[in-house]
């Protein structure tokens, strides 16, 4: 094969050459499917815009509604109401084209506000659906279960937040993971107001530039974290109205923040009444028909990626995101399950084989391109995160030099490795190599969100880091004055373990609501086992504001943390380059943007006169300290005086256990 032939991700890994021909083919089926879109709506934008066609739309010209639902195999359809009285044969659609049925209500009939379904008919017999392209579902209070609400798309929104500048916070996320609905102390379920409120202004405060909202599209089950999506162009209605949500995210821009959310197009739920299961009585229409239709492990149906209308929907749910509710960007949730057929369930990625040959399901990846490609054309600085725990190689490079598209992948290793090392390891055998290792080895050229915990690790049955390290002693001894050793090593190793991540782990950096300052509580949903209890699926703000509690320091500390790496553009730099590792003291010493990082992991060594080679002659300053007394420490380094190289431009520095600092060149 021609060198000029050859993708550039084979090119820049030679470990790849072997899939030359697969990767080759990642680019050429993109490239079809997007000359295939264009033959038919002209651009893929345009093939991204049927949630203008489909749904309820109004019609300015006529006064009216447009109902419009794509279900081929339905013998018939019709739009009920409070309108009708929900009267299942007054108002029916007629099939138009290519099983596309459709109706005009004028307004005078049919109010904006009014709750609906619509009655199918089919061969699985005759139901009342939720409309797929909903722009509204509503719960009811009585009955607990949920209808469409007619809602006008077009209604006018005051978007301000002109000097907010997407591309600087792209080149450098700093994510604040966060779900609306517990991010109150209440006993209940948060709200969008109430957010917008109360938690844009802490989540300022400490410093991050990117917030990461679960749970925004509905579901009809809170406890599913979000993730079981019944409605996918809804916005959940337990946290309050679309306008709710638009403010939303409008004061974050304001306030130079930006807003993404997760993006479920991995499944969805498998409720009938809710969702889009067999819609049209087919058995086949959005999902796989039979058992590859069904996620045993997630208990949700699995999507067709090589239907054209099905990538059509997911298509037009992302552009819908981006273009109604100006959001900047998406985590797309659980790829690893699109990914291969076997969902990547009990495997070992320990072969290239399993990337390439093995169970990969193309059309799926297909759609992922495609996404991506979609994303960057509606907006070319907006985020997409990928979360993937496979570690595909080309996830996060340009689609045409053999990638799928994607800017950032989740560093999904990384927790696991801290819980597996709190849980299994002593301080004293914890190793700098490994520790090292783990967080620098990823692929080339191809960018990481960092985290040393995100939800994942707080749900029931688990532990926080906070919690691993200091149990059930937070509950006694986080006052000021208690000295308390278990705590006093936990505050120290947490600062320690999020700064390593930090600074080491990606070229992004993300936290989950309340871990910055070491929330105690773990996250469980109100659900029958627990007698429907929301004590737990809240955050205990007045823990962290309690200036006689320690939690305070941890705040500090993440604030502080926070400010290095956007003041220095840490995470938009270079990889770090080793200076110093001392297995015996259990020291790592690294550069990265001019800085110097220096760790000491020991849980007893104190080295005065610890000497290490510098970045250069000259003076330098401690810039962050761990041990600082503002952030929780013994104040052990003198963070004010100057640190002058020594001969062969050396640097001596007194590094107490279980410290950090980052020096600077003046």
């Amino acid at each position: 094969m021609r060198k000029k032939s050859i993708p550039k991700i084979v090119i820049d890994d030679p470990w790849l050459t072997p899939y030359t021909h697969e990767i080759s083919d990642r680019i050429t089926r993109f490239s079809n499917a997007l000359k295939g879109i264009k033959s038919v709506s002209k651009s893929l934008k345009n093939f991204a815009s049927a949630y203008r066609y489909l749904g309820i739309n109004y019609n300015k010209k006529e006064k009216g509604w447009y109902y419009r639902e794509w279900a081929p195999e339905a013998y018939s359809l019709s739009l009920i109401g409070d309108f009708n009285n929900w009267n299942n044969t007054a108002h029916p659609l007629k099939k138009v084209k290519e099983g596309i049925w459709e109706i005009f209500i004028p307004q005078d009939v049919l109010a904006e506000g009014e709750l609906i379904k619509v009655h199918v008919v089919a061969k699985n017999g005759a139901h009342d659906r939720i409309p797929a392209y909903i722009f509204r579902v509503v719960q009811d209070e009585k009955t607990h279960g949920f209808n469409g609400q007619i809602w006008d798309l077009n209604r006018k929104f005051n978007w301000s937040g002109k000097g907010f500048d997407l591309k600087k916070i792209t080149q450098n996320p700093i994510i604040y993971e966060a779900h609306v609905g517990m991010a109150q102390e209440k006993e209940g379920v948060g709200t969008f107001v109430e957010f917008t409120e109360l938690m844009l202004p802490r989540i300022k405060k400490l410093g991050y530039n990117t917030i990461q909202l679960m749970a925004i599209q509905e579901h009809p089950y809170y406890g599913s974290f979000g993730y079981h999506v019944s409605n996918f162009f809804s916005v959940s209605s337990r946290f309050g109205t679309p306008e709710d949500f638009k403010n939303l995210v409008n004061k974050a821009h304001n306030m130079g923040m930006a807003i993404i959310i997760d993006l479920v197009h991995s499944h969805a739920v498998k409720n009938f009444a809710e969702g889009l299961n067999d819609f049209d009585g087919s058995g086949h229409q959005y999902f796989h028909e039979g058992g590859r239709g069904f996620h045993n492990q997630w208990d949700s149906k699995l999507f067709n990626y090589s239907k054209i209308e099905v990538q059509q929907y997911l298509l037009s749910n992302v552009r819908f995101w981006i273009e109604e509710y100006h959001i900047d960007g998406f985590r797309f949730d659980g790829i690893t399950s699109m990914l291969y057929h076997h969902h990547g369930a009990f495997m070992d990625f320990d072969h290239y084989d399993k990337y390439f040959v093995e169970g990969v399901d193309w059309d799926a990846l297909k759609y992922l391109q495609l996404a991506n490609e979609l994303v960057h054309q509606l907006n070319p600085h907006a985020i997409t995160i990928a979360e993937d725990m496979s570690g595909m190689p080309g996830l996060c490079r340009k689609i045409m030099e053999g990638g799928v598209g994607f800017d950032f992948r989740l560093g999904m290793g990384i927790p696991d490795f801290w819980i597996k090392y709190l849980k299994e390891k002593r301080d004293e055998d914890w190793n700098i190599h490994e520790l090292w290792s783990v967080m620098t080895n990823r692929r080339f050229n191809e960018k990481t969100v960092a985290y040393a915990e995100s939800h994942d690790q707080a749900i029931v049955g688990d532990k926080t880091l906070a919690f691993w390290l200091m149990d059930k002693e937070m509950y006694f001894h986080m006052k000021v004055n208690d000295q308390n050793m278990v705590i006093d090593r936990g505050l120290a190793l947490h600062k320690m373990i999020r700064l390593f991540t930090a600074s080491l782990g990606g070229e992004a950096y993300l936290n989950f609501i309340g871990n910055e300052f070491g929330h105690p509580e773990w996250i469980d949903f109100p659900r029958e086992g627990n007698g429907w209890s929301y004590k737990y699926a809240r955050r205990q703000w007045s823990l962290v504001d309690d200036e006689n509690l320690k939690y305070k320091y941890l705040a500090q500390f993440d604030h502080d943390m926070i400010s290095v790496l956007k003041n220095y553009n840490i995470l938009s730099s270079l990889p770090a380059q080793q200076i110093n590792m001392d297995e015996q003291n259990k020291v790592i010493i690294f550069e990265r943007n001019n800085l110097i990082f220096a760790f000491n992991f020991h849980n007893e060594n104190s080295i005065p006169g610890y000497k290490f080679n510098s970045i250069g002659k000259g003076k330098y300053k401690i810039v962050l300290s761990t041990d600082s007394k503002e952030v929780g420490g013994f104040s052990r380094i003198d963070t004010d005086i100057d640190y002058h190289t020594l001969e062969e431009d050396q640097l001596s520095i007194y590094l107490p256990s279980r410290t950090a600092i980052i020096m600077k060149k003046q």
